[in-house]
């Protein structure tokens, strides 16, 4: 075991999960091959990089992220009321339906159906996690000073 610990030019092999504080599981690898990351390369949100730093191989941790270390805060000004004549006629519209839109640059944008009638879409374009407090729960398994490619 390296004397290592997790901090700017290291490369950190971990398993994550990510949990609401009810405790519904939004995604984990656990019981898959773990991911890698190179602190300062921004697969991590800051929150999450952060929670880690000092941390040495065989750490395994639990940690509760707010929302302005994560996901950020609600925004309600994300929330936007559509015209249902904007949507393809055979849509089948439910609450919770995640749809793809474009932004003014083209960019795919995500957005959630949060209600609708039969003139107006309300759709929720927040990250689904903004505003939620996030549990990480983390294992070491490697750190090893960073390659520059």
């Amino acid at each position: 075991m390296r004397e290592l610990s997790v901090g700017p030019g290291t490369t950190v092999t971990l398993h994550f999960s990510l949990a609401l504080t009810d405790g519904e599981l939004v995604d984990s690898n656990f019981d898959s091959d773990p991911a890698e990351f190179t602190v300062g390369d921004g697969k991590l949100l800051k929150g999450f990089e952060q929670a880690l730093l000092g941390l040495r191989e065989g750490a395994e941790e639990e940690f509760v992220i707010g929302p302005e270390g994560g996901f950020g805060a609600h925004n309600p000004n994300n929330v936007q009321v559509l015209d249902r004549s904007e949507f393809e006629a055979n849509i089948e519209l439910e609450e919770g339906l995640m749809l793809s839109f474009a932004d003014a640059q083209n960019t795919e944008l995500p957005g959630v159906v949060v209600d609708f009638n039969d003139d107006e879409v309300t759709v929720d374009f927040n990250h689904p996690l903004a505003g939620r407090d996030i549990v990480f729960k983390v294992a070491i398994l490697e750190i090893k000073p960073a390659t520059v490619h």
